[in-house]
């Protein structure tokens, strides 16, 4: 009799509890149609304002993506992720229009991200596209990666740093460019150029950035007459002298243009330099006017 009476208090259990699950509001016994369903699978986009331990690579493989924190030591920052327009079948070519137009568009976003030119400072951007099997899956990103580099002449390396660049130029900044030593050949030709103290004696300055227009790169002498232009009329407006026929004999200037590889990726941002070729200084010449530029007559 016992047996019998706890079997049919365990049935009534039961009965209520799948009455309950059935019954009440709101709930209607499927365990599983509640779940909000996962998104599908997209293809892969890294981040922005993000580093990178690596070495910077033109390509990036979703393998090869490791960021860190810009905190801990770090070769490169990525300061803007932007996004090719669709209907390519692969990554676009070096020299190609969709790539020179990203490279505009990372210049820009570097500028803003440093708070000046970013060629104003020992810096280098370039642009990181995905592999062939990231393009196939539907990646259309391209990254914007900036480093610091030991100098902005010929031969410069990257440095190791810890630090975001964000507002890096931003003064007083130990990146900015400024004065110079110029150390010349046996013809008196520029061949680099040594960041000094402006309070040291030297005969050379940072003065700006021309923006070159986007013309095939110069091979003949006579091509890279504009680019001399562009930089008297720079150094001109910074060191406040007019820029007129007499400023060739104030001041020499010297031109650091990108290289052949990079002005075929869109770089035509050019490094003026106003440069004493008969004597040094002391201070800068920001500003500093006809009395400290005078004309020379010999």
């Amino acid at each position: 009799m016992q047996r019998a009476t706890r079997t049919l208090i365990a049935a009534f259990a039961v009965a209520v509890l799948l009455a309950g699950c059935n019954g009440a509001a709101g709930v209607d016994g499927d365990l599983v149609d509640d779940w909000a369903a996962l998104p599908p699978p997209g293809p892969f986009t890294p981040a922005a304002g993000v580093c990178h331990e690596a070495d910077f690579a033109d390509v990036v493989p979703l393998g090869a993506y490791a960021p860190v924190d810009c905190a801990v030591p770090h070769r490169l920052e990525t300061v803007h992720v932007g996004a090719f327009p669709d209907g390519r079948s692969e990554p676009p070519p070096i020299a190609s229009t969709e790539l020179r137009t990203a490279f505009v568009e990372c210049d820009n976003r570097a500028t803003g991200y440093v708070g000046d030119n970013w060629r104003a400072g020992r810096l280098r951007l370039a642009v990181a596209v995905p592999s062939g099997p990231g393009w196939a899956s539907g990646s259309r990103w391209y990254r914007c990666d900036l480093m610091e580099v030991t100098t902005a002449e010929a031969g410069a390396t990257v440095v190791t740093r810890t630090g975001s660049l964000r507002d890096a130029l931003r003064p007083p900044s130990p990146l900015r460019l400024g004065c110079q030593q110029a150390r010349t050949d046996r013809r008196g030709v520029v061949q680099t150029l040594v960041a000094v103290d402006c309070a040291s004696r030297h005969d050379a300055e940072f003065a700006g950035v021309w923006q070159a227009p986007d013309r095939p790169y110069p091979t003949r002498s006579a091509e890279w007459a504009p680019f001399y232009g562009g930089c008297r009329s720079v150094t001109a407006r910074y060191a406040g002298v007019p820029d007129d026929a007499a400023l060739p004999f104030r001041t020499d200037v010297v031109v650091r243009p990108p290289g052949a590889g990079r002005w075929r990726v869109g770089d035509r941002g050019i490094r003026c330099y106003l440069w004493l070729s008969d004597r040094a200084v002391t201070g800068s010449l920001e500003g500093a006017g006809p009395a400290r530029l005078p004309v020379r007559t010999k």
